[in-house]
């Protein structure tokens, strides 16, 4: 009875360990919320030259991470502050829903070929860094859709996300509540 016992303890004890581990790695935090892949055939074309308020078309490709390519463009241009819209086609992404009381983002897993309906999002500094901020609505094969935080966006065959940047820098602040960094209109 004591040797059952002890047995069936262990076994909830590794389940528990597993279950803990599998919940773990379905959440992230927004300080680990970070682009990380590459985006090599991204192409970039100023569409406005000469005028105050500078347009970009910037182009992602077939295996292209869009989220990083988007930081690196903001990194290579100086963007200081801007919004975006994007359409095109994915294949895999991960999205994201923000739990306030775990202060992280549930990863939303996509898989396979996807369109994307609509993509949105603003460029901002935080500690002196443009950091880029974007959803996503992604449409399956049967019209289903999907939507989150983008995490990570993997292009096929095309992402054409068109880019204003804004007259006035915009800042972010660590929102102390939600471990999110958010726009504040009143830092300079």
């Amino acid at each position: 009875m004591t040797k059952t016992l002890c047995v069936l303890v262990l076994i909830g004890a590794a389940t528990l360990i597993g279950y803990s581990q599998e919940m773990a790695s379905e959440y992230v935090s927004p300080s680990e919320a970070a682009p990380s892949g590459k985006a090599p055939k991204m192409q970039v074309q100023l569409l406005n030259p000469g005028e105050p308020m500078e347009q970009y078309a910037v182009i992602f490709y077939q295996g292209d991470e869009a989220f990083s390519g988007l930081q690196g463009f903001a990194e290579k241009y100086h963007v200081t502050s801007a919004h975006f819209t994007a359409i095109g086609a994915l294949d895999g992404a991960t999205l994201g829903w923000f739990d306030p009381q775990r202060k992280m983002y549930k990863k939303i897993p996509i898989n396979g070929q996807h369109e994307v309906i609509g993509m949105s999002g603003d460029i901002a500094l935080y500690q002196g860094k443009p950091v880029v901020h974007t959803h996503m609505v992604v449409g399956n094969s049967d019209g289903t859709t999907r939507a989150g935080h983008v995490l990570a966006a993997y292009v096929s065959p095309t992402l054409e996300v068109m880019v204003t940047v804004d007259p006035i820098t915009m800042q972010k602040r660590l929102d102390p509540v939600t471990d999110l960094t958010l726009i504040d209109p009143a830092l300079k």
